[in-house]
């Protein structure tokens, strides 16, 4: 018993429940946000905001130049270094905020053509864009901001500021899709994170003085000849997946309508909903493992425990959502979704699938291997696209999610021979 309450008030064992805490409440805050969706603005509605998502990802990671994980790598080793420590912060500031305005500038003039090709030329929705270009460089800047945070070892304020995040976006998504349906939907994907700005400013400014150590005279070309094997490796996952993912709603929407378009976007947020629990557990207490094994053996028994221990579990909740989807669909969204039912089966064995090749995944940040990542990611999208496009011919709807197991069967047996080394 001394020994549980001496495990309990460990700080790791706070912030490890803290974030459990704020992946509930990210997902609870989903289903909630997804429900809203549904109701307000429908299949067609809930295409677009997906359309939008696979836009603002790519756009995020383009403005930050996908610096995240050497951000957080390079706070950590200079934060006891203030000449370092602001060389950095200068450097990596002034980068982003002259990237921002070059892409708010481009978003702006060329509204209308973002309009159309996201979401159709039979839509306008080039103010969105515009908005968007007035908000982008708050928004690279809050990213900025979470990842210095959570570098200086502020690991709590980090989840705090999640949870406010996902909170206030919840508040504004209610209030934006109740009164102007389909584009207050897509408003409140590009405005709450103007206010997140403020709220990781706060907690930044009560660490360091930011905006005392930004000085042009500390801009430093090195820092970013050191952030850019970091950047090639977020850009090409982040940004040609979510083209990818773009691509692929607007052929279902071309070929099957933008109702099924909706369909499959409430069967991907399904989805992200259960992977965001192994995504969690990965991050936090997998990658750590696996960062810091020296020698086979032990690489092996960390991927050994996660097959063991992990994969049951996830592969036991997967078959109770099967079987129990109809329940699902309908807490989540209206009876008009009933038709995503159908794409249950071959969407959780690809998760399956996934989930088993993640855990291997994971291997190619661990030994900074950024050529045999980025040659699997663009494997596992070529392979994506081309089915999809295959699939969808004969299969309609179905071959999608068709397409999604196909391309994990082979990603995973793709990985599990090249890792071959450390697992057998």
């Amino acid at each position: 018993m001394n020994m549980f309450k001496s495990i309990i008030r460990t700080p790791f064992f706070k912030v490890a429940s803290l974030n459990s805490v704020s992946v509930i409440l990210k997902i609870g805050i989903g289903i909630i946000t997804s429900k809203v969706l549904a109701v307000f603005v429908g299949p067609a509605g809930i295409a677009l905001t997906g359309n939008l998502k696979n836009f603002l990802t790519s756009l995020e990671n383009i403005a930050t130049l996908g610096f995240q994980n050497g951000i957080l790598k390079y706070v950590v080793e200079a934060k006891d270094d203030e000449n370092q420590l602001m060389r950095l912060l200068s450097t990596i500031f002034i980068t982003l905020l002259a990237i921002c305005v070059g892409l708010s500038v481009i978003l702006f003039l060329f509204a209308g053509y973002w309009s159309s090709t996201l979401f159709g030329s039979s839509s306008s929705y080039s103010v969105v864009f515009k908005v968007l270009a007035l908000v982008l460089p708050w928004y690279a800047s809050s990213v900025y901001l979470i990842t210095v945070l959570n570098g200086l070892g502020n690991f709590k304020q980090v989840i705090y500021v999640n949870i406010i995040g996902n909170v206030f976006g919840l508040l504004f998504c209610l209030f934006a899709v109740s009164y102007f349906q389909t584009i207050g939907a897509l408003f409140s994907i590009i405005i709450p994170p103007v206010f997140l700005f403020f709220v990781t400013l706060y907690y930044v400014a009560k660490k360091i003085p930011f905006f005392a150590m930004i000085n042009r005279h500390s801009f430093d070309r090195k820092v970013l000849q050191n952030l850019s094997s970091y950047s090639l490796m977020a850009l090409v996952s982040s940004v040609f997946g979510s083209l990818v993912f773009l691509a692929i709603r607007n052929k279902i929407i071309e070929t099957l309508g933008i109702n099924n378009a909706g369909y499959w976007e409430a069967m991907c947020r399904i989805s992200s909903y259960y992977l965001m629990f192994i995504s969690t557990i990965l991050t936090v207490y997998f990658y750590p493992k696996l960062a810091s094994t020296n020698s086979a053996k032990a690489t092996q028994n960390v991927i050994k425990s996660y097959y063991l221990s992990v994969l049951p579990l996830f592969v036991l909740a997967i078959i109770i959502l099967y079987f129990l989807r109809t329940y699902f669909v309908k807490l989540l969204f209206t009876n008009e979704f009933l038709p995503v039912v159908n794409l249950f089966f071959w969407q959780v064995v690809g998760d399956v699938f996934k989930v088993s090749s993640l855990i291997l995944g994971y291997q190619f940040y661990a030994r900074k291997l950024t050529l045999a990542f980025i040659i699997s990611e663009l494997f596992s999208l070529v392979i994506m696209y081309i089915s999809v496009n295959f699939f969808i011919i004969s299969f309609g709807l179905d071959g999608v999610v068709m397409a999604h197991a196909v391309t994990y069967f082979f990603y995973f047996f793709a990985l599990l021979f090249y890792f071959r080394k450390n697992i057998f």
